[in-house]
């Protein structure tokens, strides 16, 4: 059985290009025709965080709502180096903070 389906133009511009197009496969109540129409979702527009500082193992950024710090230590160096590199960045990201906040004040 052959069933001829109505595509809009862009829908099948789309496929061409090897995209895949959600949409909805419907029958038309008024020709009878099957239709097929495309969902018209919008991507996401998110602002990219701004890089505040790299540290050793990780990097403090700030995003539109939070400042982020994220730190990723190998454990084969041991806990109680893992405990000092902590330290030691954090306080690094401490320091970088207050510095731009004492600049931003000025």
């Amino acid at each position: 059985m052959k069933k001829y389906i109505q595509i809009e133009e862009e829908v099948l511009v789309r496929l061409v290009e090897g995209k895949y197009v959600e949409g909805s496969l419907h029958r038309d109540e008024w020709t009878g025709q099957l239709t097929f129409r495309a969902y018209n979702r919008q991507s996401r527009k998110r602002k990219k965080d701004k890089l505040i500082r790299y540290l050793e193992h990780g990097w403090v950024k700030e995003s539109t709502k939070n400042l982020k710090y994220f730190e990723s230590i190998p454990k084969k160096i041991g806990m109680a180096s893992v405990i000092s590199v902590l330290e030691r960045d954090t306080k690094v990201a401490r320091e970088t903070l207050i510095d731009r906040e004492l600049i931003n004040r000025v």
